[in-house]
């Protein structure tokens, strides 16, 4: 068995798989909330000891593990930015008695899933030239801003990390420039896009709406976003049309989502595509087709052209991530042992 982690800032992701006629097949997977568990070496016992539903799984049950987290790994070694865990692939070994342990980033871990989706698990939204082959890009917008270049190398997409969300906020228009000017006040200085286009970023527009644009916040609306996920409100709320403050919110959101997907396609010269990843998309498909991200990504001057024709599609699965880890694993695992459980697993007769 492989077994698979997507670390993020709030909840850790396991999974376990097997390989079925070459693909990656999941035997269980749980969700447990960072917070409550003081290393990652925690967590993954608490996933692997038996529990109602199964039993325990063995250590030596498992071929080799591979986590993706956000950061950049450097010789297996990562501190993670939203938890107070460093991760070192020598001592997790140790600690949990796998042989074949990786530490990946979390964008690489997605890119390395792209492959392994089923075709009903991406969405298109802008169609370009579906027969382009080329680089990729990657662009993540969950907790944070998340991105990858997929370079193509004439077989496979190679995935290669960046911290690119961290990049300097952009800003296109008059709304945009007083958006900045509030956050460089409100942050005491920089400004970056994560600061606009995640789910932190979210919250900052519709703080910037209604204390700067003086946007109307009613009651209902007040006593919501004092109850409950402030991103869940406000993306449900624009999406049904109940609140124009929520609805400019993620109007401004998408477009400089757009905005950026568009500057990553024109680095990487993304001719096969861009993919959106993360949980934020899947779950604002209306607002992100409405027009407002199309405009931004295409707005790019004599370039325009070139964007025209990349596809843009959004990863509906939220196992990307996992199966990017796995799929990593296996493989180098394959090239450490000289044996291939995806190899083994497919039926010649």
């Amino acid at each position: 068995m492989i077994l698979a982690g997507d670390v993020g800032g709030t909840k850790v992701h396991l999974a376990l798989y097997n390989f079925e006629s070459g693909r990656l097949k999941p035997v269980r997977d749980h969700k447990f909330p960072a917070a409550q568990f003081a290393t990652l070496d925690d967590v993954v016992k608490a996933f692997l000891a038996p529990a109602e539903d199964h039993a325990a799984t063995a250590p030596s049950e498992i071929l080799a593990a591979c986590f993706g987290c956000p950061g950049p790994v450097r010789d297996g070694r990562l501190k993670l930015t939203n938890l107070p865990w460093t991760l070192d692939t020598r001592d997790l070994r140790t600690s949990l008695g796998i042989e074949h342990i990786f530490l990946i980033n979390d964008l690489e871990a997605n890119g390395y899933g792209i492959p392994e989706l089923a075709p009903e698990a991406l969405h298109t939204l802008l169609p370009g030239d579906p027969s382009a082959v080329g680089h990729q890009g990657l662009v993540s917008a969950g907790t944070g801003l998340g991105e990858a270049l997929l370079i193509w190398d004439g077989k496979h997409h190679r995935p290669i990390p960046s911290e690119g969300g961290h990049c300097d906020f952009a800003a296109r228009n008059e709304r945009e420039i007083a958006l900045l000017e509030y956050l460089r006040k409100t942050l005491n200085g920089r400004v970056s896009f994560e600061r606009v286009v995640s789910g932190i970023g979210i919250k900052n527009v519709y703080s910037f709406l209604r204390d700067d644009q003086k946007m109307e916040e009613p009651q209902w609306l007040r006593d919501r976003m004092a109850n409950e996920d402030h991103n869940a409100v406000i993306g449900t709320c624009a999406e049904d049309g109940s609140s124009p403050l929520c609805y400019e919110t993620m109007q401004m959101f998408a477009s400089a989502y757009g905005a950026e997907a568009g500057n990553l396609a024109l680095k990487v010269l993304a001719a096969g595509g861009i993919y959106l990843g993360g949980g934020i998309a899947p779950k604002t498909l209306k607002t992100l087709g409405s027009g407002g991200f199309a405009q931004a990504f295409l707005d790019k001057g004599r370039l325009s052209p070139l964007l025209q024709a990349i596809p843009v599609k959004v990863i509906l699965d939220d196992t990307c991530a996992l199966l990017g880890a796995a799929a990593f694993a296996e493989a180098r695992a394959a090239e450490v042992s000289g044996t291939s459980e995806r190899a083994a697993s497919v039926s010649f007769g």
